[in-house]
């Protein structure tokens, strides 16, 4: 079955997500310099995401 068109939502995809997966953060913490290969990826730090990291005018 399909979803109706009048339940979709337009803007679902135009919106950050506020959580990143561990992929996402294990490459914008090497962007950062603060994560090598090798280390393990349990207890990452945390990562500001996109909306959160911009900076007021």
């Amino acid at each position: 079955m399909s979803i109706h068109r009048s339940l979709k939502i337009k803007s679902a995809l135009l919106r950050s997500r506020n959580v990143w997966t561990r992929i996402e953060r294990l490459e914008a913490l090497r962007k950062q310099g603060q994560w090598d290969e090798g280390k393990t990826v349990y207890g990452l730090r945390k990562v500001r995401t996109g909306a959160k990291a911009r900076k007021k005018k």
